[in-house]
């Protein structure tokens, strides 16, 4: 905590530029995330959310910067990002599908030694019992549901302590997206920082501590999570008030 009572930044994101090509993707984008929070990012389609998380995760070149526990990400490369304890979720999962799924979860923990990884898939069985149920079966014959389990199972074996979700919901059943959101939550319980991208505001702002909107890559709104939830003109735009 600092002398305020507030938690340290994890990660601080300043002035963060991104293009692709000639077009200017991120403008300019500040967000802060607070160790021990949810933080969302939610916006319509093309705000810049998934090229936010890869630009974090330095899968994409950027301008700006990227402050980890207090160290510059700059020059960074992906792999020494996970080392350092960033993990990414992306949009697309992209699981091994025609690898079983122990097998994709010990992906998660290529560069780690197996003693030192067998007891977090042990945690990751218990957090997922359908993981472990499922274990041996392949991966691409998982239903929407367990797929974002495992994508979700497999970046917890690299032991991040920042979690970026990209998109957890997409394309899953009302029920199911309750169970997601509510294992995030769990994440968070347990001691993992999150920074949840959702075009699914109204769900990821009941859980999250703050929020940001992004509008063609910019930041529009930010605040806490609850007081934009009760926002009269983001409801409008984005709540389906």
């Amino acid at each position: 905590m600092t002398a305020q009572g507030t938690p340290p930044l994890l990660l601080d994101v300043r002035d963060l530029h991104t293009r692709y090509g000639r077009v200017e993707a991120l403008g300019g984008v500040s967000v802060q995330v607070p160790q021990g929070h949810i933080v969302s990012v939610i916006g319509a389609n093309g705000a810049g959310k998934t090229t936010l998380m890869n630009s974090i995760m330095g899968v994409l070149p950027s301008r700006g910067e990227l402050l980890y526990a207090g160290e510059s990400l700059r020059g960074v490369p992906l792999e020494a990002r996970v080392a350092r304890g960033i993990s990414l979720v992306p949009e697309r999962r992209d699981l091994f599908a025609s690898m079983t799924v122990a097998d994709n979860l010990q992906l998660g923990a290529y560069s780690r030694r197996r003693e030192a990884w067998r007891l977090d898939l042990e945690n990751v069985y218990a957090r997922f019992p359908r993981l472990h149920e499922r274990r041996t079966q392949l991966a691409g014959t998982l239903s929407g549901g367990e797929q974002q389990m495992l994508a979700i199972g497999r970046a917890l074996m690299a032991r991040p302590r920042l979690l970026l979700l990209d998109e957890p919901s997409l394309g899953l059943a009302p029920l199911i997206v309750r169970d997601i959101l509510r294992i995030v939550q769990g994440l968070r319980e347990g001691g993992v920082t999150v920074l949840l991208v959702e075009q699914n505001a109204r769900a990821s702002l009941a859980i999250s501590d703050e929020a940001y909107v992004l509008e063609t890559g910019q930041v529009k709104l930010h605040g806490p999570a609850a007081e934009l939830a009760r926002n009269e003109a983001l409801g409008a735009s984005y709540l389906g008030g």
